[in-house]
């Protein structure tokens, strides 16, 4: 695709040029090699001249005011409300998404709207009386330049901050980030690398290190997994999982557990409340307390 079909960008960070004129993204694992004029997996970040660019960078394709609830995140600010924004985008590739009609779209060659400054989106959380902002719908990672200069000024505000994400970023920006997160729900698909590799074309391996990483900066931090029957619902795995969250987050992490749908390229029948039902029996037989079922 030609530079000139692209809207208004704003400079990236995290990246290097090559000698092609291609430039090495390193915003997240996928270390996407990004030719001249193309764009990078997650469809937001374009080399424009031997540059790196974001489309998404002051541009929201969704704002809402959320319950808090609806992260979901039930232990940070129980009961107020949210202001939530997202982009067009993702770093992952989930056939089973539930939200491909964001993370999957891509920005409009014409007709875009004006950006909106992070300022502005501190004012609108002000305005609509949020005491909190979420970078969530898609992946916050592929706008991560945007999220960061909004948390930066919403702190100065007493505005808190949540992250709604993946996981799948690399260190460099997840160190300018996560520390200006107050609270964050990270998506852990499924543990094993097979299923990540199969279902999502991702690494287990990065979401873990994000997990350590929030724990370790103090970050109120829940965790969600979309139980896929067939997939990742077996008490082998679940019990796999706990070891590595016992082991190191701890068994008061809060955990959520969210019945699947038929969803974008995946039509695997619906998750069956008795298992969401098993699964949480299964946690609580070893110590978790906080265990939160969603979707049915």
């Amino acid at each position: 695709m030609e530079n000139a079909e692209y809207p208004a960008a704003s400079p990236a960070r995290w990246w290097e040029a090559e000698q092609d004129g291609s430039v090495r993204c390193g915003l997240c694992p996928r270390a996407c090699r990004i030719p001249a004029g193309g764009a990078g997996y997650c469809g937001v970040r374009i080399n424009r001249g031997g540059r790196l660019f974001s489309l998404a960078y002051g541009h929201p394709v969704s704002v809402a005011v959320d319950p808090i609830e609806k992260k979901p995140l039930n232990h940070f600010l129980p009961g107020t409300k949210v202001l939530s924004l997202g982009t067009f985008g993702c770093n992952l590739g989930c056939v089973f998404c539930q939200n491909h009609t964001l993370s999957r779209a891509c920005y409009p060659s014409s007709r875009q709207r004006p950006a909106v400054s992070p300022e502005e989106i501190v004012r609108l959380t002000k305005r609509e009386k949020c005491p909190s902002l979420a970078f969530t719908y898609n992946e916050p990672t592929v706008f991560a330049e945007y999220a960061a200069d909004i948390a930066r000024l919403a702190r100065q505000e007493g505005i808190k901050t949540v992250l709604v994400s993946n996981g799948m970023i690399s260190a460099a920006p997840a160190d300018e980030l996560y520390p200006l997160i107050d609270a964050a729900n990270i998506d852990m698909k499924g543990f094993s690398e097979a299923f990540y590799a199969e279902m999502c074309g991702g690494s287990l391996h990065a979401v873990l290190d994000s997990l350590l990483k929030l724990k370790k900066l103090g970050v109120h931090l829940e965790v969600t997994t979309l139980v896929i029957p067939g997939k990742n619902d077996s008490d082998e795995m679940t019990n796999s999982w706990l070891d590595w969250v016992e082991n190191n987050l701890g068994r008061e992490t809060v955990l959520h557990f969210s019945a699947y749908f038929p969803a974008f390229r995946c039509r695997i029948p619906a998750t069956p409340a008795e298992t969401l039902y098993r699964i949480r029996d299964l946690c609580r037989l070893r110590g978790f307390c906080n265990i939160y079922l969603g979707n049915i």
